[in-house]
């Protein structure tokens, strides 16, 4: 009777022998740390993107809300309407093209609304849609080039109502009749109206009236 035959050692792969206990302990604390490394990292990454939207959340929300704008002058608006005299069209025309010098906006609008109770209370506008960073920063320099370089008295924010963004008041020294000089800005859009023979705080109601009728958002 044959004795059974003992498997050869295969020399070009020797056995291979168990890692020994302490070995097998040394690898499962190196895993134990990897994992522990990486819960950590996760956890930070996810702590660094909630700081980021609590901080650029709301206003990222903003421009997405705000900066597809249009801007439309009706022939009524705000108790207002829109006069369509050469004289009223060359004033527009020349206040768009000093706006349109110094921002670089997409679309412009401009005119003359005439106030029923009497012309010397005609409210001039003039305005363009674009994708406006900073609002405020938008606005003053809207100020500065309508205004012969900013010269308002107590320039001062004022509700901006509905539609959000920035909007400021002041009162013009320089002119024959007093005349109080109104604008709003967003994400979207950048608009000054002059509003002569009227106080700062009738002038920001109406322009808040007025906005709710020319400025639309896709």
């Amino acid at each position: 009777m044959m004795e059974p035959s003992t498997p050869r050692e295969d020399p070009r792969h020797p056995p291979v022998a168990p890692p020994a206990e302490d070995e097998q302990d040394d690898q499962q604390e190196q895993r134990a740390r990897r994992r522990g490394l990486m819960l950590v990292t996760a956890g930070l990454t996810l702590a660094a993107f909630a700081a980021l939207a609590a901080v650029y959340g709301p206003t990222l929300w903003r421009i997405v809300q705000q900066r597809n704008a249009t801007l439309t002058l009706p022939t009524e608006a705000a108790g207002l309407r829109l006069d369509d005299s050469d004289q009223a069209r060359s004033t527009a025309d020349y206040l768009r093209t000093t706006l349109s010098a110094g921002l670089p906006l997409d679309g412009t609008v401009a005119g003359v609304y005439s106030d029923p109770t009497g012309p010397a209370r005609s409210v001039i506008l003039v305005g363009g849609t674009a994708a406006v960073r900073d609002p405020e920063r938008e606005l003053e320099l809207a100020f500065r080039l309508l205004t012969d370089g900013g010269d308002l008295d107590g320039p001062h924010p004022v509700p901006a109502g509905e539609l959000g963004g920035v909007m400021k008041c002041g009162m013009s020294p320089d002119a024959d009749v007093a005349m109080a000089v109104c604008g709003w800005a967003d994400h979207g859009s950048v608009v000054i109206a002059m509003f002569p023979g009227r106080p700062v705080n009738e002038s920001a109601d109406l322009l808040r009236g007025l906005r709710a009728d020319i400025q639309q958002r896709n």
